[in-house]
């Protein structure tokens, strides 16, 4: 029989004993606590983008409406977009898209954070895990909401993965213990995307937002380096140098951007009949739409309308 050597059974203590404390922690073993429930009554949302835009695109109507009732919004953008330009990158960039998000928040009446992780280089690893898991905690979020992990863009696709393996963990005590853990596992909710492999996207639950379209198109009027200049793919022919064409520029990026917000409504009318009945279905020109991830609770109908209050009673 092969006898298991000391240094093996020293390393399994030193590791058991790492997960129950923190360095420099004085005073013992890390004791998790429960974080505590709001009694405000009002809902916490947080949504996960790769990129300083990605949210503001994908639900940025459902936040200016929740936002207008005095719910708890967060947007979180994964990476900086420090290379999402043709003509500029590195800190200057990243410090602009940071601008241009906090704009954004002003205009949705939401909070907003930028994580300090290179454009293009968001990986799966313990650390974001964990970064995630927290995020998610601190909020004490009620919704969660994120790319499919099905996508043509890697930072999309891994931050699906980071929220999906953060469902379920959130409520994990010695799992980050360090801070409060949740009791009630959230609602992770997928935006909506057009991908059809594996399995394409479900819209379980979509949300007319006429009423704020407004507020969507001017955010993304003030994402200027992504649309106005076309991010990491346009060029200089895409900036007019005289005023007339400047006008011509923002006004053709509205409309671009009209007809993808429109789109959305078009796909989904079934379930807009549904939650809205069809004569009022057929006059709702916008819409967002967002699958229920299987791995966070699985709300009901009753608990769906609770969480976004926004659908007439029947």
């Amino acid at each position: 029989m092969r006898a298991l050597c000391l240094p093996s059974v020293v390393g399994l203590a030193l590791a058991a004993s790492a997960f129950f404390f923190l360095p420099g922690a004085a005073d013992g073993p890390v004791r998790p606590v429960p974080a505590e429930v709001p009694q405000d009554g009002k809902l916490r949302v947080i949504a996960f983008g790769a990129h300083p835009d990605d949210c503001e695109l994908r639900e940025g109507g459902v936040a200016a409406k929740w936002a207008a009732l005095g719910h708890k919004v967060k947007f979180v953008s994964c990476t900086n977009g420090d290379i999402g330009h043709w003509g500029m990158a590195g800190g200057a960039l990243a410090n602009r898209r940071l601008a241009e998000v906090r704009r954004c928040a002003a205009i949705l009446g939401i909070e907003t954070e930028v994580l300090d992780i290179h454009d293009g280089e968001l990986m799966v690893t313990m650390e974001n895990r964990r970064t995630i898991c927290r995020l998610i905690r601190q909020w004490k979020a009620d919704i969660v909401i994120s790319h499919r992990p099905v996508d043509y863009h890697p930072d999309h696709r891994y931050v699906g993965v980071l929220v999906m393996d953060a469902a379920y963990m959130v409520t994990v005590p010695f799992f980050c213990p360090d801070t409060p853990h949740l009791t009630k596992n959230p609602v992770f909710l997928f935006s909506e995307d057009g991908f059809k492999r594996p399995n394409a996207f479900t819209g379980d639950i979509v949300v007319a937002v006429d009423d704020v379209i407004g507020k969507k198109l001017a955010c993304v009027e003030a994402l200027e380096s992504q649309f106005y200049e076309g991010g990491c793919n346009g060029g200089p022919h895409l900036v007019p140098q005289d005023d007339a064409g400047r006008e011509a520029r923002r006004q053709k990026v509205r409309e671009q951007f009209d007809k993808r917000f429109q789109a959305t409504a078009n796909r989904f009318r079934a379930p807009l009949e549904e939650a809205y009945g069809a004569d009022r279905a057929r006059g709702i020109k916008y819409a967002e739409a967002f699958e229920v991830c299987e791995y966070g609770r699985r709300p009901d109908a009753a608990e769906i309308r609770k969480l976004f209050p926004f659908f007439p009673d029947k």
